[in-house]
């Protein structure tokens, strides 16, 4: 039943006259004013740029605001005119009027060459502040800890770089000169509407608080509904990525109204937040419109009485509506700005939250001494920050240098946790790790990886040559190195044979190659690294049997002298491990070599008998 109401749910979109996700939770700003102040202290560089667009800014609207003032001389120089032909006591000054409107022109025109200065200066500005956030970002993802992704949706990550990085340059580039220009044109035009007539200025001033009252409600209104649409924005998009990503998968088994029904629950909380932030934001503008008109309707009653009266000429009439014209315009343009204001608001405090995430704790610069390739594991324990439960419980292990480490236990024992702690990629609860009696806290974590060669279950390839994704495990390495690693790993005879070889370019997805062939390149790309310590973690489970031997002997080759963790289902191929540590909900309830485990009868002779039995069934 549940799913049949999902699918039902596009109706709503079309049908009625509310938005879908009505009674949704709104995600409300948490500190927009600490992003905003963010936002302005990564503008300090740009301060000279910045100063030198708001000069041209005010001086360009000081020039369009000082032309109404000529369009008037100009209209009572002609209404003049004409009353004394009629008069027959002369005619039309046409010097007096040309050389007005030639002014005029003049100012419009070095009005117009400003402001596309200002344009050029600002576009610069704000695309320099988007390529130096991307940056940033790319260069924060680098230092953030492995629990911050494994606890964040990837297609958010990427939304906060591409999306509200975008609204930030957007918002800079458009929103700055159009603020500034806005609120210098109000008070240029409240100069000279006063000094031209104070009555008809107060009188065209009274619809003002009317528009900051109208202005107060919308920007509370729909701030929280702007901070709720980027979150949403950033949500449909990790769903997007993750179908994206498993597409074959979901083909394969039958997900497409799963999938489909779950986007369109996302896409609905996005729908309604943008619905109502765009409803509120669109009330802006007929509101200054209709203020606009009864300023018009004021005006030309309220001077038309004067001029009858001839206590003001009649050219003020037209200077005047100019006026009102250009007052509603910088009224209108901060309404329009209100929805970008709000974006830019939501988009700086979703930026400056990642920014301001807790990175992985650091060390001093010190170099790692040269690795022999002994590892201590000293009672170590560990569980993961967002769950009470212990993963690894007391753990102690020591391990000589060219051993050859195999780690096996069922689905959970924690085996793969163990050798990212290894890397680094958790702080421990508890105990310690050494290599070479090392402590490898007291080290930069890229000094103890560079110690080590990985190989993971899950392959990845980067949007590159063949060679490139494995000289990735070296970037200096030659040509000739990197052949001679795809060699050893078994990998040169399938990649002469593919298209360009070695320079063929993997795509995207990498899917123009087989999972085989891509778990040979991390094999490769782990051979070129040549480190002194080796992790293998379930380096083989993509691969053939065929292949599988040819991987064992290349492995045992090149595990020679070096430290090698090996994790494996398939027990058969460990049975040369110097050293077999059986882990089961964190510990180890045995360890020795294949003979002496399977003599013991106990916990691994079970598991490796298993297997025997499950062919053998």
């Amino acid at each position: 039943m549940a799913e049949q109401k999902t699918n039902h749910a596009p109706r709503n979109r079309r049908g009625g006259f509310g938005p879908p996700g009505a009674g949704m939770p709104v995600a409300k700003a948490k500190n927009t004013k600490k992003a905003l102040r963010e936002l302005v202290r990564y503008l300090a560089p740009f301060r000279v740029q910045l100063i030198l667009a708001l000069a041209l800014t005010v001086v360009s609207t000081t020039l369009s605001v000082l032309g109404p003032r000529l369009a008037g001389e100009s209209t009572t120089l002609l209404f003049e005119g004409l009353q004394r032909m009629l008069l027959g006591q002369g005619g039309i000054d046409w010097a007096a009027v040309g050389q007005t409107i030639v002014r005029m022109l003049l100012l419009y025109g070095l009005s117009v060459a400003l402001w596309i200065a200002t344009g050029f200066i600002l576009a610069r500005v704000a695309t320099t502040v988007a390529y130096n956030l991307r940056v940033t970002l790319l260069a924060k993802m680098q230092r953030l800890p492995v629990s911050y992704f494994n606890k964040t949706s990837h297609g958010d990550v990427l939304s906060r770089v591409t999306n509200d990085v975008d609204t930030l340059n957007q918002s800079l580039n458009q929103g700055v000169s159009q603020i500034l220009s806005s609120v210098t044109m109000i008070l240029g035009l409240l100069v000279m509407m006063f000094t031209t007539s104070a009555l008809m200025a107060a009188a065209a001033l009274a619809v003002v608080p009317v528009m900051l009252v109208v202005v107060g409600f919308v920007v509370k209104a729909s701030q929280k509904y702007y901070k709720a649409q980027q979150d949403y924005l950033g949500a449909v998009n990790g769903q997007v990525e993750e179908v994206y990503a498993g597409h074959t998968v979901v083909k394969a088994f039958g997900g497409e109204a799963q999938v489909t029904a779950n986007f369109e629950t996302q896409n609905q909380k996005l729908y309604g937040a943008a619905w109502r932030a765009q409803f509120f934001s669109g009330v802006m503008q007929p509101v200054a419109m209709l203020l606009g008109n009864v300023n018009y309707v004021v005006v030309c009653i309220l001077g038309a009485s004067l001029v009858v009266a001839k206590t003001l000429p009649i050219g003020v009439i037209t200077e005047f509506i100019m006026y009102i014209r250009q007052f509603n315009q910088p009224f209108m343009q901060l309404a329009q700005m209100m929805s970008i204001f709000q974006q830019t608001a939501a988009a700086s405090e979703r930026v400056f939250e990642f920014l301001a995430e807790q990175e992985e704790s650091t060390v001093a610069d010190a170099a790692l001494p040269a690795v022999r390739g002994d590892v201590r594991f000293e009672h170590v324990r560990f569980g993961y920050e967002d769950s009470d439960e212990i993963v690894i419980n007391d753990f102690s292990a020591n391990i000589k240098s060219g051993q050859k480490v195999a780690i096996v236990g069922p689905t959970g024992a924690g085996k793969t946790t163990l050798v990212k702690l290894l890397m680094r990629f958790h702080d421990l609860s508890g105990g310690a790790i050494y290599i070479d009696g090392h402590d490898i806290v007291g080290y930069p974590r890229g000094e103890v990886r560079k110690a080590m060669g990985m190989v993971l279950q899950d392959t990845w390839l980067t949007n590159a040559s063949i060679a490139d994704n494995i000289r990735y495990g070296r970037l200096d390495a030659t040509e000739e190195e990197v052949k001679a690693a795809a060699k050893a790993a078994q990998a040169h005879h399938f990649i002469k044979a593919l298209p360009d070889g070695y320079g063929m370019e993997i795509n995207e997805e990498a899917n123009n190659i087989s999972q085989g062939q891509k778990q040979l390149l991390t094999i490769a790309r782990a051979v070129l690294a040549d480190a002194r310590i080796l992790i293998l973690d379930e380096a083989t489970s993509s691969v053939d049997t065929r292949t599988e031997i040819l991987i064992q002997k290349a492995m045992d080759h090149l595990m020679e002298g070096r430290t090698s963790f090996i994790i494996a289902h398939r027990l058969s191929t460990i049975r040369n491990a110097d050293l077999i540590l059986c882990l089961d909900h964190g510990d180890i309830v045995e360890q020795g070599t294949h003979e002496e485990l399977l003599e013991k009868d106990g916990f691994y002779a079970n598991i490796y008998n298993s297997q025997f039995e499950k062919v053998s069934a």
